[in-house]
């Protein structure tokens, strides 16, 4: 399983973004997230800065798009520059019609689920994306205590995903650090979504590095990659 990590721009210094995306440039993705003072109680990033920041930099972006109606917005990311857009579940009118679009556009399609919000009846959408997030803390803030209520749902997503044989990455986002990745990536989890513990590091590229060895490390014995 290769863990990806995916420093969270939320953190960084918005008057520098284009520095701030240089300065993680051997993480695998860079996690925008999109908020509309709607579906969270917070007002982030649009469709500019993400156009701005695709030219910025060779780092793909990843788009968490926490806001109402995804089923209208969301293609304008992918038409942006997003690698990878993901949708809350709670927020779309038809998941399965806006995932095969954000596909169909030549973006990764991912779906997001608040902590309150079971996997399980939604286990049959699973082959029509290519990552799922599980939020680790109530999305709408950054710099939140990583909730540990949420790894039995980490666990049993990765069991839903190795049942029907998929090759679907499982991302956590919300209190990612050095002292909670390791739990993350035992229960299932191998895409990482990390704000501070990145851009709150003196040296935001070696936290990058180690946030990766550590779950690489964790991943390698862990039962449910074993059996992969």
């Amino acid at each position: 399983m290769a863990v990806q990590i995916n420093p969270s721009i939320l953190s960084a210094d918005f008057a520098r973004l284009a520095d701030e995306a240089k300065a993680v440039e051997g993480a695998d993705w860079l996690h925008v997230d999109v908020m509309d003072n709607h579906f969270v109680p917070n007002l982030t990033l649009g469709v500019p800065i993400v156009e701005s920041l695709s030219r910025a930099t060779e780092t793909p972006l990843d788009c968490h798009l926490m806001i109402d109606d995804p089923d209208r917005w969301a293609p304008q990311y992918v038409e942006a520059g997003a690698g990878s857009v993901t949708f809350h579940v709670e927020a779309a009118a038809a998941p399965v019609r806006l995932a095969r679009e954000i596909r169909a556009k030549g973006a990764r399609a991912s779906m997001a689920l608040k902590p309150g919000t079971a996997i399980e009846p939604y286990e049959d959408l699973l082959p029509e994306l290519d990552m799922l997030l599980i939020m680790t803390v109530e999305p709408g803030f950054g710099g939140q205590a990583f909730l540990d209520i949420m790894l039995p749902k980490i666990r049993r997503t990765r069991e839903l995903i190795s049942k029907h044989g998929l090759e679907l990455w499982l991302q956590v986002d919300g209190g990612v650090s050095d002292a909670t990745i390791e739990r993350c990536a035992e229960a299932g989890a191998d895409v990482f979504v990390a704000g501070s513990a990145v851009y709150g590091a003196s040296d935001p590229a070696e936290a990058v590095r180690a946030l990766r060895a550590k779950a690489e490390g964790t991943i390698a014995t862990a039962g449910w990659a074993c059996r992969h």
